[in-house]
């Protein structure tokens, strides 16, 4: 393995990056400042904490950085189910990043099953 880059988690984390930022470009000008931006910081902020969790060899760390992954993804379903809720975006595009998110999700789970079970952590 040559990098994080190689990360499964990573390539399907920037998949929603792209499709995020693709998606924001929709959001009304009112809500570019508020909603949209919580959801593209709270995108960013969960590559960080892949990288980072990749980047660890502490065990108590990575697990840290990989819980706070986890918390950001909820975070994201949140903003996603009121960006639908306030009709920003379509039931296509709810279900579609969804989808995206519920990948990530199963894939940071094995990741920190992974770590709790003594594991490389990768």
């Amino acid at each position: 393995m040559n990098g994080v880059e190689d990360l499964i988690i990573y390539k399907q984390y920037m998949e929603l990056i792209y499709y995020t930022e693709m998606i924001l470009v929709k959001y009304p000008k009112c809500e570019r400042f508020a909603l949209a931006t919580n959801i593209k910081n709270n995108t960013y902020e969960g590559m960080k904490y892949i990288i980072l969790a990749y980047k660890e060899f502490k065990k108590e760390d990575k697990s840290n950085y990989l819980n706070k992954l986890d918390v950001n993804l909820k975070m994201l379903k949140v903003f996603i189910r009121i960006s639908y809720k306030q009709k920003y975006i379509s039931v296509k595009n709810y279900a579609s990043w969804s989808k995206k998110l519920a990948n990530i999700g199963n894939l940071l789970g094995g990741w920190m099953k992974n770590v709790q079970n003594n594991k490389k952590g990768v």
